[in-house]
């Protein structure tokens, strides 16, 4: 087992790649700490599979963007012990938005659950691991939209860029610490944010015409990359974001 005995935190772990990252990580040994902000049910349903892999569970409740929340969230955390690992997945998709259009509220909601969440609970994650002499594993979620134009929506696509910076950015801080820091960018994912365009007939097809591979990419498949950024299979790797969209940004320019 890859993680056993370790503590992890996985924010937005109520459906789709953090529920897998979550079931996954109770398979190698690792408590989890299950973090969610509306969907209370998904929450305890993920709940459910870590605790079905014989490993402990806490569900806690965060608005990632309320650095306050955040606080709160990792104080509640300690009920499983000392974090070894985060994970931060959380985040708000948006869409058919142009700039010229854009409500300031809209504009602040994704930024601040998108970007500055994962700062948010990367700050509280180092000073934790500070604390306890260093060492650990963040790994963000981001997506594709960090390297292509998002028209429409470009705020979400700032937002993923962003991660892509911030996670560079503390891989050199934090080398000392032996606090290593990756991002994962995953393209079309099967999940509960992506369905209403898996379920457009049209949509579907104008997608998979873009992704060479031909399908969506499932939860499963992020979160075993998720798994070796986060054991020490990765302990070489630090300030990388993997992209895993089945060619979709080699195929970009003749999509």
């Amino acid at each position: 087992m890859r993680l056993q005995g370790k503590m992890a935190l996985i924010t937005g772990a109520d459906s789709g790649i953090g529920q897998a990252t979550a079931e996954l990580f109770a398979q190698e040994g690792a408590d989890v700490c299950i973090a969610y902000h509306t969907d209370r049910p998904g929450a305890e349903e993920t709940k459910r599979r870590v605790e079905a892999a014989g490993r402990r569970a806490l569900v806690v409740q965060c608005d990632v963007g309320d650095p306050a929340a955040v606080a709160a969230m990792f104080e509640e955390a300690k009920g499983l012990g000392t974090l070894d690992i985060l994970v931060n997945n959380a985040g708000k998709g948006m869409g058919g938005m142009p700039v010229a259009d854009m409500e300031d509220a809209k504009l602040e909601l994704i930024l601040r659950t998108d970007l500055m969440g994962p700062l948010f609970c990367a700050r509280a994650f180092i000073r934790l691991r500070r604390a306890h002499g260093g060492k650990g594993r963040i790994v963000t979620i981001s997506s594709v939209a960090q390297h292509l134009p998002t028209p429409g929506s470009a705020p979400y696509g700032m937002a993923k860029a962003g991660i892509g910076s911030l996670t560079r950015s503390l891989a050199r801080e934090l080398a000392e610490d032996r606090i290593n820091v990756n991002n994962v960018a995953p393209g079309l994912i099967e999940t509960p944010m992506t369905q209403e365009t898996l379920d457009d007939p049209k949509k579907t097809e104008a997608s998979m015409q873009a992704i060479p591979w031909h399908r969506p990419g499932q939860p499963e498949e992020i979160a075993r990359v998720v798994l070796f950024l986060a054991s020490d299979d990765g302990d070489y790797v630090t300030g990388q974001t993997w992209v895993m969209d089945g060619g979709l940004t080699m195929n970009w320019g003749g999509a």
